[in-house]
């Protein structure tokens, strides 16, 4: 064989090799190698969340890592940084996805970014600064607080309310959006000619914990219904307050226009006692069930949600985005990539916005489902 020939055969083997790399047997191997965490609150802090990291760990099996964060967050702050560097220290984990970011979540991305810089970190309903979270975390999703801030309150007009009510406690409004969003609710009620009604409740992180925080509501809603009458709307910015304030403002005959955390599933199952488990996350079917018993109960045209579980939605759609993200296929700040992969994921259309601009943190909102309205 001539040098010609041989150099030609070399020249022909070398392509044959770069190509079998770059084929099936090469980067996909190693793309379906990684793994990511998963960060939730338990079932009695936050449902939705606890369900969606298991539909996403049933999908992935052991490619997704499930953890939670501690009822009593609050005071044990060290356990949640805990739990989340604590994914950081399997090599083989590339993303972590944190819903909700509760306080500690800025100290731990803060530990993690000093020994793993190849992590991908994406929050969702931070419960620190805004600012700060845009900053640290790769990709971030709220709901759009400030506009819910006129929605909610225009929404409770439509369905008849002459007042609303704004139950909540300090460690809540200490919080930017929440805070802010307050305000913009009492703008927008005086604009409409609505009454503004604030109501200090229980912190579910105080002494008397969740329990104290829900039997407070059960009886405080009826005491404000016999003091305002029944075309008052209600409405709480906590999460486990939200079953008893269904189940309070159904019986008081008030209005109910949205959670906290807007879902079908968030507070509604519970406070109508409905069993869901056998609709496997099938939202028309868990709609209709709740529709009836509201309508049922006298409550039709008085109560909403979401069409669609909105922080399941964040789960899920920040696990999408990061199984793309560690392979190079997506890239976190192009808006219309992460808008079209939570659309695909909630099946509905969503309006987004970025908190900042030049920042990766996504407001989001959707329209309403009133049950019963004709």
């Amino acid at each position: 064989m001539s040098t010609q020939s041989v150099k030609v055969l070399s020249v022909l083997v070398l392509i044959v090799l770069l190509l079998g790399l770059g084929g099936c047997g090469g980067k996909e191997a190693v793309a379906t190698d990684f793994k990511i965490g998963v960060v939730t609150g338990t079932v009695s802090q936050g449902e939705d969340e606890y369900r969606a990291a298991e539909k996403v760990k049933a999908k992935y099996g052991d490619r997704i890592i499930h953890v939670t964060y501690p009822d009593n967050f609050m005071q044990e702050q060290e356990t949640t940084i805990a739990q989340i560097t604590g994914l950081a220290s399997d090599k083989s984990v590339k993303a972590i996805v944190i819903c909700q970011a509760v306080p500690g979540t800025a100290a731990a991305i803060d530990k993690i970014r000093n020994t793993r810089q190849d992590i991908i970190i994406l929050v969702a309903v931070p419960h620190e600064d805004p600012k700060i979270i845009a900053e640290k975390a790769d990709l971030a999703f709220e709901t759009d607080n400030l506009e819910r801030g006129r929605t909610i309150v225009r929404l409770a007009k439509d369905m008849g309310a002459k007042k609303f009510l704004h139950y909540s406690f300090p460690r809540h409004m200490s919080m930017e959006l929440l805070a802010q969003r307050r305000d913009i609710m009492k703008e927008e009620c005086e604009k409409l000619g609505m009454e503004f009604v604030f109501v200090t409740a229980p912190d579910p992180m105080g002494p008397e914990g969740i329990p104290g925080a829900q039997k407070f509501i059960l009886e405080d809603v009826p005491r404000q219904v016999a003091a305002h009458g029944k075309d008052i709307a209600v409405f709480s910015t906590n999460c486990a307050m939200q079953e008893p304030l269904i189940k309070a403002a159904l019986e008081a005959g008030a209005i109910f226009p949205e959670q906290c955390c807007p879902s079908p599933t968030h507070g509604y199952p519970g406070a109508l006692e409905i069993d869901v488990s056998g609709m496997a996350g099938d939202m028309k079917a868990i709609l209709a069930a709740i529709e009836e018993k509201i309508v049922a109960k006298g409550g039709a045209g008085r109560f909403a949600t979401w069409p669609v579980p909105i922080n399941m939605v964040f789960i899920e759609t920040a696990v999408e985005l990061a199984l793309k993200a560690v392979d190079g296929k997506v890239k976190l700040d192009d808006m219309e990539a992460v808008k079209a992969a939570m659309k695909e994921v909630a099946g509905v259309d969503i309006q987004m916005k970025r908190y900042e601009e030049g920042k990766n943190m996504y407001l989001v909102v959707s329209g309403s489902y009133i049950f019963g309205k004709k």
